[in-house]
């Protein structure tokens, strides 16, 4: 169990800091992280990095994918998490 929190702290982390650095390239122009990278890491689990990033940045939060995929992703994760909690 631990180890599952740690995981889920450092995915999260780095998927908050994966939004940062999209918002920082868009604002230069520069080649960016793709959605589909930024929507899959929050689907391994870094659903709320993903929002606080979404939010922190004010970054993707007029993308419909993003602004209910992500707290779709988000609640998806934590049945999950008290469904293998039951067991």
């Amino acid at each position: 169990m631990k180890l599952f929190i740690y995981y889920l702290v450092v995915t999260n982390l780095i998927t908050f800091f994966l939004y940062g650095i999209d918002k920082w390239k868009a604002a230069r122009h520069r080649w960016r992280i793709s959605e589909a990278v930024l929507l899959l890491a929050a689907l391994i689990g870094g659903s709320i990095g993903a929002l606080a990033g979404m939010y922190g940045f004010h970054h993707k939060t007029l993308h419909r994918k993003f602004t209910v995929g992500v707290p779709l992703i988000l609640i998806a994760q934590i049945i999950l998490i008290l469904c293998l909690l039951q067991l």
